[in-house]
């Protein structure tokens, strides 16, 4: 029994193109388009599965949905005389509305059920014409990208001018700040020192009143003293007088 017809749609058809240099890895792109209204398994295989990397290799495309393969050439030592005859398949067939097990599913299969489609791979190296455009592209791009340069470093230098500007007003600033830290710790100083005279003033005012004190009581106590030698002798001279008498 014949296989049914591929119901993916392959972007491109036929051929999967890999264009150099192969120094590196070179990556084309097969797009898979699910027009129908059923979900579709499908899985991707080649010849040459040591050459490639599919990512991905296998899933579900949802109906009416489209998924992109990446398909990785891995470097090598490319030669133009040498044809490729690598090739790769695209194998589908109708998901089960309660599948669970997409291996399973594959497992299960039957031959009148899966569905493909292959492409045949081709090498290309860049034509020196396309080359010289290359280069005329890039130099392009890298003089048009040292004028951005240069005009995106005009706006820089003005800010930066600017900026030099706040940075004088700043250190003005601190400058003023500085000096007025300067003069009060000079009047704080100032003040110290004459609240230290002060002290020293009042300290001598104090022992002056003390010793004032001090020579009043002294006089005080003097002229109490004076006071009772005149009245003994006083009182002396009373009891001489009336002793000369009495005789």
């Amino acid at each position: 029994m014949a296989r049914p017809e591929q119901v993916l749609l392959l972007e491109p058809q036929h051929e999967l193109k890999f264009r150099g240099p192969f120094t590196d890895v070179v990556t084309a792109t097969l797009k898979l388009t699910n027009p129908t209204d059923r979900n579709v398994c499908f899985k991707v295989k080649t010849t040459a599965p040591r050459r490639y990397c599919v990512r991905p290799n296998s899933g579900i495309i949802d109906a009416g949905t489209s998924i992109n393969v990446s398909v990785m050439l891995q470097p090598f030592d490319y030669d133009p005389n040498e044809k490729s005859k690598h090739k790769f398949m695209v194998q589908s067939m109708l998901a089960p509305y309660d599948m669970t097990d997409m291996e399973g599913v594959w497992k299960e299969a039957k031959p009148e059920e899966l569905m493909d489609s292959k492409l045949r791979c081709a090498f290309e190296m860049p034509l020196e014409n396309d080359k010289t455009h290359e280069s005329e592209i890039i130099k392009t791009v890298s003089s048009s990208a040292s004028v951005k340069t240069e005009h995106s470093v005009l706006p820089k230098s003005a800010s930066a001018s600017l900026d030099d500007g706040e940075v004088k007003k700043i250190m003005e600033e601190c400058r003023r700040l500085q000096m007025e830290v300067q003069r009060l710790r000079e009047e704080n100083k100032q003040i110290r020192e004459d609240d230290g005279l002060r002290k020293r003033k009042v300290t001598p005012l104090a022992s002056a009143h003390s010793s004032s004190t001090m020579a009043t009581t002294a006089v005080r106590d003097e002229g109490l003293s004076t006071r009772v030698l005149a009245f003994c002798v006083l009182f002396f001279v009373i009891g001489v007088i009336i002793g000369k008498l009495a005789l």
